[in-house]
């Protein structure tokens, strides 16, 4: 069960709130509509109920927020437009990686894919996709955990009328098994196909709360929609012909050669213009759509602050409507003048003055005919065409209802320490259940990585072929192929371009959140980042010597692939420098959002913090760290086990270079940047 109690968004400078104090219920085993016009609040209140917009108010989940459910991915469902995934990826692999993020079985791919009918489309590109399959796609995404709520924003906007039956089918399939259905729309005759319960809003407010069947007779009007070149005689003869049969028949033009007809059917539409010879170009039964209801206004001297109350709704007059309206106004206005003379009240006593006519649009009305001693129906026994009274939304636990009517019955709701309604904050998304195996499927599942590595070792092969053809290269760098004109070799900027991938791509495209601004910045996410791009750095540092040696020992024989004598601590300082460079990438793509800056930072340590270091170090000195091993010995009760202190002080050594030292520096200011940023919001 959902239940939405205040929500309310922020007010922009000089604007009121998009979304006002919205309550509302959407009960299990029922599909909940949530209507309203273009820019009347509905995606405000989804992403408010998300807790992905700051404002005020709580929303429940079978009774528990969203932040304090442990596992929100296996509750509640959500569908926030197309579906936020890289177009490269298939869509077999966009839901397993998914899965790892939910933790559920990858077999549960194939089983939600079979469910939304995308068997056949399993290895196609997400980029290639039709709007109706992606749709297709971000539901089967929602089912992935089997949660108890769907919360959908849309789901057939820009879909044809058979997608459109096939979604609303599949959230009837949900309900029906006991779970809870809220989707957004703006068509109140979907709501009133496809939903139990319509929730309607208006320019923020919530003007209407209602069963459907209350909903499509309050209001939807069945008419007749006519298009003929002689829609002006057509409608005199309609409205003559249904005087002359005592039938209530309205005729309103729409413009041009158009007719509404409310009151009549087809055929009899039909046969009164093949009577009279009229062309028809078009005749057609629909559901014509009254408008959202509108508040009604504060009484005299009422209190301007009706937070946490509903005002009791009256509907909107259309057409005959505001002349009933008109009459019922003037009746009630003269029955209060009389019972205030009848009680003795004073002369001078304010009597209500009746409201201004209002003024019908042009229509032609034909009502029932009555003979000419017949009197004219009084206003008190005035019948309206259509009963378009909207029953007024429930007033909340704890919320008087000014309408004085019983409320009806509702659960009870927890009780709220103060009468505003709880600040919202807006969370990052959480982090993957099983962030490594994530990240795999992550990095796997595009062709982005293959083509890196690819490109790194046909560089690197061709950049030690030409350098020892040139000559004057030391054989470490031969093998590395970096020549002492570029900042890095081809290796290290792969393995930060790697690096900067790993939290680009999520920015990019986010498919963990559902909302760009929302991706998780959480430390088990970055250790399994960190542990897959140094892995793959380590990988492709080793088939960038590997193949460069083979190749060398091929083209100009086995002198120039001698294995140096130090081959331990160059391997271990090229290893280094490779995973270094991979996460500076991850990190300063997680820092800044973007690829494009965590390749920069990646480059910008031998351009710009290098020289700075060497100038730091340039200076003369007059002590050295001669004698620290002897000293890490001694620190230690014990000896070092596996002559530890030799492979510390090897560390030390590296560090104390120039580009080791800048590396470890800027690792260091980019770890320090992303705890920041990471842990600032939730200080917060």
């Amino acid at each position: 069960m959902i239940q939405a109690i205040g929500l309310t968004s922020n007010a922009r400078k000089g604007s009121p709130p998009a979304v006002d104090d919205v309550s509302f219920d959407a009960h299990p085993g029922r599909v909940t509509a949530l209507l309203g016009a273009p820019g009347a609040g509905k995606t405000t209140t989804v992403r408010l109920m998300l807790e992905l917009q700051s404002g005020r108010g709580i929303t429940y989940f079978r009774g528990r927020p969203l932040h304090r459910l442990t596992h929100p991915v296996r509750e509640v469902g959500v569908l926030l437009g197309d579906v936020p995934g890289h177009p490269a990826r298939s869509v077999r692999g966009h839901l397993r990686m998914l899965c790892a993020a939910a933790g559920v079985p990858v077999r549960r791919a194939d089983e939600v894919l079979e469910n939304v009918g995308l068997v056949s489309l399993r290895d196609q590109r997400l980029g290639t996709l039709s709007r109706g399959m992606d749709r297709r796609l971000g539901l089967a995404c929602a089912l992935l955990a089997d949660p108890h709520t769907l919360l959908l924003d849309g789901p057939t906007d820009g879909l044809s009328t058979r997608e459109s039956a096939w979604m609303h089918g599949l959230l009837r399939a949900h309900a029906g098994l006991g779970g809870t259905v809220l989707f957004t729309t703006g068509d109140p005759r979907e709501a009133a196909r496809a939903a139990d319960h319509v929730v309607t809003l208006a320019e923020g407010r919530t003007v209407a709360d209602q069963e459907v069947a209350d909903f499509a007779r309050t209001r939807l009007r069945p008419r007749v929609a006519v298009r003929s070149p002689h829609a002006a005689r057509l409608g005199v003869l309609l409205a003559k012909e249904a005087r002359n049969a005592r039938r209530t028949v309205e005729v309103v033009p729409e413009g041009g050669n158009h007719l509404s007809v409310y009151g009549s059917t087809c055929a009899d539409v039909g046969e009164t213009a093949f009577r009279h010879h009229i062309l028809v170009h078009q005749i057609a039964d629909e559901v014509g759509d009254e408008g959202p209801v509108a508040t009604r206004p504060l009484p005299p001297g009422g209190s301007p602050d009706t937070r946490g109350s509903h005002a009791p709704v009256t509907p909107r007059t259309t057409r005959n409507d505001a002349t009933a309206a008109t009459v019922q106004a003037q009746a009630a206005a003269a029955t209060a003048q009389t019972q205030t003379t009848a009680t003795g009240a004073q002369p001078d006593a304010p009597v209500p003055n009746p409201p201004a006519r209002t003024p019908a649009p042009p229509s032609i009305k034909a009502p029932a005919s009555t003979p000419t001693s017949t009197p004219a129906p009084t206003p008190s026994t005035f019948v309206p065409l259509v009963d378009t009274t909207v029953r007024p939304t429930a007033p909340r636990s704890g919320t008087p209802d000014p309408s004085g009517h019983a409320s009806r019955a509702a659960q009870p709701r927890p009780a709220a320490a103060s009468p505003l309604p709880p600040p919202i904050t807006a969370r990052p998304a959480r982090s993957p259940l099983r962030p490594v195996r994530y990240e795999l499927h992550r990095a796997t599942g595009i062709a982005t990585g293959y083509l890196t590595v690819a490109l790194v070792l046909a560089v690197s092969a061709l950049l030690s072929v030409l350098l020892a053809r040139v000559g004057h290269t030391s054989q470490p760098r031969l093998l590395a192929a970096w020549p002492r004109e570029l900042p890095l070799p081809p290796a290290a900027l792969g393995a930060g371009l790697l690096g900067a991938f790993a939290f680009g791509d999520e920015f990019r495209h986010p498919a963990l959140a559902a909302d760009r601004g929302t991706v998780p910045r959480r430390l088990g996410l970055l250790a399994a980042k960190l542990l897959v791009s140094a892995a793959t750095a380590v990988l492709m540092a080793v088939l960038v010597v590997g193949c460069g040696a083979a190749l060398l020992h091929l083209v100009y024989g086995p002198e120039v692939t001698r294995v140096p004598a130090d081959w331990a601590s160059l391997a271990a300082s090229w290893f280094t420098l490779v995973v270094a460079c991979a996460c500076a990438g991850v990190l300063a793509s997680g820092v800044f959002r973007s690829t494009a800056a965590g390749l920069a930072a990646v480059v910008a340590v031998p351009i710009v913090i290098v020289p700075f270091v060497q100038e730091a170090l340039a200076g003369p000195s007059v002590r050295t760290a001669a004698g620290l091993p002897s000293r890490l010995r001694d620190l230690a009760l014990l000896h070092w086990p596996f002559g530890a202190e030799r492979f510390i002080a090897a560390g030390a050594r590296l560090i104390a270079q120039p580009v080791g030292g800048a590396m470890t520096l800027s690792i260091t200011a980019l770890l320090c940047a992303y705890l920041l940023t990471g842990l600032r919001p939730r200080a917060r």
